[in-house]
């Protein structure tokens, strides 16, 4: 009896998604996505495409873990895909030779080849690390790179305490620190380009890896600063205030924007980011056609939420890279600041 009600049941939804066009519930195949905040509006504006294309044939999940928390993920094959503000680094790739071989893989699945995880690294934007303070402050015109270390770098903690610690000529009043948590790529980014080491920062500051809780922060506290990418300031600039950055060694400061960071003057705090394919979820052709539609895609969508596109040669590259299935990363385990995306993505890959 149960039998036949269930059969009956399963046929009516065969004609109504017939009429409907789209899939059922249980052909319905997924593709997971995990990583990078800054990252995340990009690959959600691909996938909300990409989800309409396929009639709800196929399901985009998009996670916020930050770019450390999302190669955890990655490098057990529990992602099909992860989004990173900075290229993967040593410790991670040796994560993902390991997985299915000491434990470290929750999975046993299609996401896990003999060899361990390998994958496919592809930049799809650029992005400017944006320095933002509060609409109400009206003392900061610029920032010097000196300026920023002077409040960031790890001997400021307990020290340098309030703006005028920082320059005599700005307020007496307590500083209120916001930036990305110790998971993020841009905290791994910003403390490179500014403090001269990836993760040596201050810890005395408010930390979280939602990017929308650092803008909440600073447009509530006239004595606040933050950082984080372009996208969010771009999305809230009615709230905050971007910093012009006066490079090492310049005269002038520059503001962060898709004309200055596409001309090579918003020093040192442009980047490209990323998204890395695992190599075995490339056998899902849902996954192949996802990838290749974020590539043809990028440059109008990230625009759209945003960030700067890559040249269309670099796209172009990337999907001969892609489809090639050229494994590894250009960087070799660790962060290169005033990286050229033409020489990265010719560069030989990495596991």
């Amino acid at each position: 009896m149960y039998a036949k009600q269930f059969l009956n049941v399963a046929g009516a939804l065969a004609v109504l998604t017939m009429a409907w066009g789209a899939a059922p519930v249980w052909a319905v195949e997924t593709i997971k996505v995990d990583g990078s905040s800054t990252v995340f509006p990009i690959t959600e504006a691909v996938a909300e495409e990409f989800q309409k294309e396929m009639k709800g044939k196929v399901q985009v999940t998009v996670g916020i873990s930050g770019t450390g928390g999302g190669f955890k993920k990655f490098c057990r094959g529990e992602t099909d895909i992860s989004n990173a503000s900075r290229p993967i680094l040593a410790k991670e790739m040796e994560a993902c030779k390991k997985a299915g071989f000491d434990g470290t893989s929750v999975i046993s699945g299609p996401r896990i080849s003999p060899k361990g995880v390998e994958y496919i690294e592809l930049p799809v934007a650029f992005d400017a690390l944006t320095v933002v303070v509060n609409p109400k402050n009206d003392w900061i015109k610029e920032f010097k790179v000196e300026e920023l270390k002077k409040m960031w770098e790890p001997g400021a903690q307990g020290k340098v305490m309030k703006w005028s610690d920082v320059n005599p000529a700005w307020p007496n009043e307590k500083l209120a620190l916001f930036g990305p948590g110790a998971d993020s790529g841009t905290f791994d980014y910003f403390t490179d380009a500014i403090n001269g080491k990836e993760k040596a920062s201050r810890g005395d500051y408010t930390a979280s890896e939602d990017d929308n809780t650092l803008v909440q922060g600073v447009s509530s506290d006239k004595f606040a600063i933050g950082y984080f990418g372009l996208a969010y300031y771009v999305e809230n600039k009615d709230k905050l205030k971007a910093a012009p950055i006066v490079a090492k060694d310049a005269t002038k400061a520059v503001e962060p924007s898709l004309e200055t960071v596409m001309a090579g003057t918003y020093q040192p705090l442009a980047r490209p980011i990323f998204i890395y394919v695992n190599a075995k979820s490339m056998e899902k052709p849902e996954v192949k056609e996802f990838v290749n539609f974020y590539l043809k895609n990028a440059p109008k969508l990230v625009k759209e939420v945003g960030y700067v596109p890559l040249g269309q040669e670099h796209y172009d590259l990337a999907l001969k890279n892609f489809n090639g299935k050229k494994l590894g990363t250009g960087f070799g385990g660790k962060n290169e600041v005033g990286i050229r995306v033409e020489e990265l993505l010719q560069r030989e890959g990495k596991l």
